[in-house]
């Protein structure tokens, strides 16, 4: 693990959109540990920022030690070690199936689908196909929540499912899944989403602190 310059407070950068750094943020806020946030543009990524991020990538903390957390999942179960009050770390084992299964197959396929300009010798409809498999299962699974709460699985998946919808949201409200709907209607709709949304101006060096949550 890497090493940065200390900080009394530990430092988050960030980037409003991705999901990877949203879900790193609903578990900052869930957990009420402050942090300073640094909301940066990809397009235009600070020195500051590339001296404490091994990956070049958002999410990235750097803890008061400091610490690098370079992944967004860790960064989630960082601040729920250090409080935890909703016990979203609290759920079955067959959770981090489900995030393993968001983040690979279902992550690799979104990508193709979202963004298929980017990869233009690729046909994007069995990545499609792909996607929406993993929409079916997730329906079936889904009796309110994932499992009988919301838990560390939900929180995870959550604004991957959000990007998908939103590629085509009157398509995908068409869709047999409406435990899926439901679930992520109630995200959409949620304090915790809207808290982790507000839009904050990029960092710049020498600025003041800007707490979250």
């Amino acid at each position: 693990m890497s090493r940065a310059p200390l900080h009394m407070t530990p430092v988050l950068w960030s980037f409003r959109r991705c999901p990877y750094a949203m879900r790193a943020r609903l578990a900052i806020a869930a957990s009420g540990v402050t942090v300073s946030l640094r909301e940066i543009a990809l397009r235009d990524k600070p020195a500051d920022f590339l001296a404490d991020s091994p990956s070049a990538t958002v999410p990235c903390l750097v803890t008061g030690a400091g610490e690098i957390i370079d992944e967004s999942l860790d960064i989630m179960r960082w601040a729920l070690a250090q409080r935890d009050p909703a016990r979203w770390l609290d759920m079955p084992a067959e959770g981090e199936d489900w995030i393993a299964r968001c983040d690979g197959p279902f992550k690799h396929a979104l990508d193709r689908v979202k963004y298929a300009s980017r990869y233009p010798d690729t046909d994007p409809a069995p990545y499609h196909t792909t996607a929406c498999a993993f929409c079916a299962d997730l329906d079936s699974q889904i009796e309110g929540w994932l499992f009988t709460r919301p838990t560390l699985a939900d929180m995870a998946m959550l604004p991957f499912l959000r990007q998908f919808a939103m590629i085509d949201k009157p398509w995908f409200d068409a869709q047999p899944w409406p435990q899926l709907h439901g679930w992520l209607a109630r995200f959409l709709a949620s304090s915790d989403l809207a808290a982790i949304m507000k839009k904050y101006a990029l960092w710049t060096p020498g600025q003041p602190q800007v707490s979250f949550p």
